[in-house]
């Protein structure tokens, strides 16, 4: 009896598990019945986690290359020495293979360009409120500040300088890549003010002093704040800024007269300088930098400048002038060093040869000319 007592019991079991499993099988196929997803709905849903993927992986790609712009040397395709990643530094002090035209302009880093930015926007900002003037702190404060093409090359001009202030090697990642970035933002800025002709007068008055400003650093004659890398180190780095900078013949051809004008004065201080003084051998480097300076420039660019529609050749005309001039006060230094007018007659027969092999030879005075082979 009590055997069938527990048959029975388990048949009780059984049919109530088999009803309970019925009645929510009901209610699962009614759920469905009442919200069915569509097939539009089902694609929409796959379109919008595949779009997530997508984007997961974009940040994760992001951060890499944000992760390597941030250390030059972690990329296994350039040496763990190497300056900057487009070797900006490349051919220091020494004359090029080829023209290298504005290949420069090629190899911009969004990432680089947008910390150097910030940089010179903070520094130009630090430098504003530092200033006595209580309209610009105003301004400034109000948000009133207009920052146009002018301003932003005016704010890069100084923040170049102010980096070759403090100059460092370059086999120092941060220093080459923030020089490489405010030379290309200087000559983009630079075009597209020319472009617009708009504050021309300003504009030249900027790139004079940027001119001048580099050129008196290459040619500090010693040490002003003790630095360990002001000496004929810091001056080959800056001459190779000048050299990048005058691949745009508005700033190549001024930075030639620049120096041409410095040639003058600092040969005739070489003439009554004891040779025995210790600032002599300074100024005897700083001499051959310049003259080197113009022989890069002309190896370069003439040739590409001379291609250019709105090429001065009034301003030609004069650092030719210049050279000239310079080529004959550094023959009265041949008692001193004769090497002098040897390299600046290989500067002016480099010239000659550049000239006279474009079209620039009809567009410069007959005697000019003559005068660089007398």
């Amino acid at each position: 009896m009590a055997e069938g007592g527990t048959t029975a019991a388990k048949d009780e079991s059984m049919k109530l598990a088999i009803a309970v499993a019925l009645l929510r099988s009901k209610f699962v196929k009614n759920g469905k019945q009442c919200n069915p997803i569509s097939p539009s709905q089902s694609e929409t849903l796959l379109r919008w986690k595949r779009k997530a993927k997508e984007r997961k992986q974009e940040i994760l790609r992001l951060r890499e290359d944000l992760k390597e712009s941030q250390d030059a040397s972690h990329c296994d395709l350039f040496p763990e020495n190497a300056s900057c990643k487009c070797y900006f530094f490349d051919n220091l002090g020494e004359l090029s293979p080829k023209h290298h035209g504005n290949d420069s302009f090629n190899r911009f880093n969004d990432i680089l360009r947008r910390r150097f930015l910030r940089q010179v926007r903070f520094k130009e900002r630090r430098r504003r409120i530092g200033s006595s003037s209580s309209s610009s702190q105003q301004r400034l404060c109000l948000g009133l500040a207009e920052e146009d093409d002018t301003e932003q090359l005016k704010a890069s001009v100084d923040f170049l300088v102010e980096l070759c202030e403090t100059v460092l090697p370059v086999d120092d990642s941060k220093f080459a890549n923030m020089a490489h970035q405010a030379v290309d933002f200087i000559l983009v800025s630079l075009k597209t003010l020319l472009s617009t002709g708009r504050n021309l007068e300003l504009v030249e008055r900027i790139i004079n002093s940027l001119v001048t400003r580099l050129t008196m650093k290459m040619c500090s004659y010693s040490s002003e704040n003790g630095s360990q890398h002001s000496g004929t180190d810091a001056q080959f780095c800056i001459q190779h800024l000048v050299r990048k900078l005058g691949s745009e013949p508005y700033i190549g051809q001024r930075a030639i007269l620049s120096v041409c004008q410095r040639i003058l004065v600092l040969a005739e201080r070489l003439l009554f300088s004891d040779p025995f003084d210790d600032t002599f051998a300074n100024m005897h480097e700083c001499m051959f930098i310049m003259i080197q300076l113009i022989e890069l420039l002309v190896g370069d660019y003439l040739l590409e400048w001379s291609k250019a529609e709105d090429f001065d050749t009034m301003l030609l005309e004069d650092w030719m002038t210049s050279i000239i001039q310079a080529r004959k006060a550094l023959e009265l230094l041949e008692s001193r060093n004769g090497l002098y007018a040897l390299y600046m007659d290989r500067v002016t027969g480099e010239l000659a040869k550049h000239i006279g092999g474009v079209s620039l030879l009809h567009k410069v005075k007959p005697d000019l000319f003559n005068r660089l082979f007398h």
